[in-house]
């Protein structure tokens, strides 16, 4: 498959649906500033993918790819928090978990394969 635009990515897809599923889970937490920090660093995994994309340089873009990855990292830690504070249960926990790691393997694989 040829990439054209950064909607082609399938890291940058699943990025969407990432902060898509944090936005919702979190929209009614009341805990402000942990909501406001996982919604932002959920967005910034795709935006960070379109950015480096736009860049039309494959070092500026992977620069950008491992920004996401480290995005993702940082989502994944704030389950952790999330799950221990309750939340989210353990099914939401696992959902997006799995989110991220499959993420972060997509954006390991554009990584290497420029």
């Amino acid at each position: 498959m040829t990439i054209e635009k950064f909607e082609d990515i399938l890291s940058w897809q699943k990025g969407i649906d990432l902060t898509v599923a944090v936005y919702n889970l979190f929209r009614n937490n009341s805990d402000f500033s942990f909501k406001d920090q996982i919604q932002r660093t959920s967005l910034s995994v795709s935006n960070n993918i379109a950015e480096g994309y736009e860049r039309r340089s494959n070092k500026e873009f992977k620069q950008f790819l491992y920004i996401a990855k480290g995005s993702v990292g940082e989502v994944r830690s704030m389950l952790y928090v999330a799950n221990k504070l309750k939340y989210l249960n353990q099914e939401q926990f696992n959902s997006l978990f799995q989110s991220c790691i499959k993420i972060s393997k997509l954006t390991s694989g554009l990584i290497q394969k420029l």
